[in-house]
């Protein structure tokens, strides 16, 4: 579930290990640059965390970034059914 903390939309996803979470990274880097909506993310070998916030908001979290929340949801789940 994301948390909203200190204005931003914080999430840790885990993976069964570093591939599945770069092939994460991947499809998720694509949606990034479509959306142009650049998150702070951290990959730590198989988990990726994000903070999500509008930079041209004031550093807020928008609906920009609720919307991108659940791109990464989905994201995710398509990566892990992939994975079987």
């Amino acid at each position: 579930m994301w948390q909203e903390k200190g204005n931003k939309l914080k999430k840790t996803f885990e993976f069964k290990d570093f591939d599945e979470a770069f092939e994460f990274m991947v499809s998720a880097a694509k949606i990034f640059q479509d959306l142009d909506h650049h998150p702070f993310w951290c990959n730590d070998y198989n988990k990726v965390s994000f903070e999500l916030f509008t930079h041209e908001a004031g550093n807020v979290v928008t609906d920009k970034d609720r919307g991108l929340a659940e791109m990464i949801d989905s994201i995710f789940e398509n990566t892990k059914k992939r994975a079987g």
